[in-house]
């Protein structure tokens, strides 16, 4: 793999359980969601081989390996049914190299182009400056802040609701 590998993008499949789980095993993007230390295989071989027709699961692969992995969750309320949920980690060493961006505009061609969603909402770390970076050159907009939103590395830390509603 090289740094001029190009990134593609496709759906996680049953068989991707130790790769995703790989990505959330790393400290950087463990600290970037709500995932805990020491992930489980099996977990991850059940989340992966549950079909849930509400979720869109995406891997980003370079060079033939699993970089990074996006799910974007549509809501089941029937009142929000254009809406979706945004929830994204990269390994941490492919980070700063592409990957997010690529994963984040398949999940907006997905969700513009062929599920009808008005409204996608994610949560980020407000000191994640990257990932706030990335969604708000893609149209996310911060639309408030939660304090105290989650317990990492023995502190609380907060975090900004971001959300992008696609223009009528």
């Amino acid at each position: 793999m090289s740094m001029s590998d190009p990134i593609s993008i496709r759906r996680a499949e049953p068989e991707d359980f130790a790769a995703v789980q790989a990505i959330y095993a790393a400290p950087i993007a463990q600290a970037g969601t709500l995932q805990l230390p020491f992930p489980s295989l099996d977990l991850w071989r059940q989340r992966l081989q549950a079909v849930d027709p509400n979720a869109h699961l995406l891997l980003a692969c370079v060079g033939g390996e699993v970089a990074g992995q996006l799910g974007l969750y549509l809501s089941t309320n029937p009142r929000r049914r254009h809406v979706g949920d945004l929830g994204m980690g990269v390994r941490d060493d492919f980070q700063g190299r592409g990957v997010g961006t690529a994963l984040l505009k398949a999940a907006l061609g997905l969700a513009d182009g062929w599920l009808q969603l008005r409204r996608l909402e994610l949560q980020v770390y407000a000191d994640n400056a990257a990932g706030i970076a990335l969604y708000t050159r893609h149209g996310f907009v911060e639309e408030g802040r939660h304090r105290d939103f989650a317990f990492r590395d023995g502190s609380y830390v907060d975090a900004l609701s971001l959300a992008r509603v696609k223009p009528r």
